[in-house]
């Protein structure tokens, strides 16, 4: 049987198409702690999506949930119509074992606020590293790779520097190169920009723009920069005590919010800026 249709939770209506990610009922509490709250969440294939919020508010564990770092408490995750981290058995989904979680992992690229990237290696190792020894590419495969997307990001020039030669900018621009290079469908941005000045962020931005366009990626983002929400989404959700609180286009939640959180929140930002 599909798995789209077990235990209750079905992924889609008969004739729509299957969101790319999609959040059913999901719970997440630490003891009396309620930090996401039975979330409903689809995200379509190709599609960019920002979460925005105060601190608190559930944002990252999205991400980390997505990214198996967190178990969830209720509900199930679908990445690709695919349970996330349950798997069928008959017509039940019990707790997916460690060859499903590796392959549905496999689909999912992460870049992080931090980069991340190994101090020791080349821009260029960085991002041949995943390709051989988790794909099972060949070196000369992998490095064709990663010189092709190294060259999109722009640091073709840079692709036999270390991590520490290399400024805020470049280096995120090599992360996210290095995560493409395992082929995700779906990537997922934990503040990528917080760390870089104002006039990095615009570089980076026509970066992700770039690779989701040539790549047909699903991006969910989340930011506490506002000017790059708007900038970069197709839609911006707004989290509040766990759940969406309100969601619309950039211009709809930015322009004209409709829930008095939303415009508190949004104010708030404002001012600080």
């Amino acid at each position: 049987m599909n798995a789209q249709y077990l235990s209750g939770f079905p992924l889609k209506l008969e004739g729509d198409p299957v969101p790319m990610v999609s959040f059913k009922k999901v719970t997440k509490s630490y003891g009396s702690l309620v930090v996401l709250d039975s979330l409903d969440l689809d995200i379509a294939e190709g599609e960019m999506v920002t979460i925005i919020g105060p601190s608190g508010s559930g944002k990252t564990t999205v991400l980390r949930m997505l990214m198996t770092l967190e178990t969830i408490n209720g509900g199930v995750i679908y990445v690709d119509g695919e349970p996330l981290t349950h798997m069928p058995s008959g017509n039940e989904l019990v707790p997916a074992n460690n060859r499903h979680l590796r392959r549905m992992r496999s689909k999912i690229g992460m870049c992080f606020q931090h980069f991340n990237l190994f101090p020791h290696m080349t821009a260029l190792e960085n991002c041949m590293e995943g390709p051989v020894h988790v794909l099972g590419l060949s070196k000369k495969e992998a490095r064709e790779r990663a010189e092709e997307l190294l060259a999109m990001v722009g640091m073709a020039d840079k692709r036999d520097q270390h991590p520490s030669r290399l400024s805020g900018g470049q280096q995120q621009r090599v992360a996210i190169a290095r995560a493409m290079a395992m082929r995700p469908k779906v990537m997922l941005f934990d503040e990528v920009t917080s760390a870089l000045d104002p006039e990095v962020i615009g570089e980076v931005t026509n970066v992700i723009r770039k690779l989701v366009a040539e790549h047909h990626l699903t991006m969910l983002m989340v930011t506490h920069q506002m000017g790059f929400a708007k900038d970069i989404s197709d839609r911006v959700c707004f989290f509040y005590g766990g759940r969406i609180e309100e969601q619309g286009t950039p211009e709809e939640l930015f322009g004209n919010p409709k829930r008095e959180r939303t415009q508190q929140f949004l104010s708030a930002v404002k001012e600080a800026i």
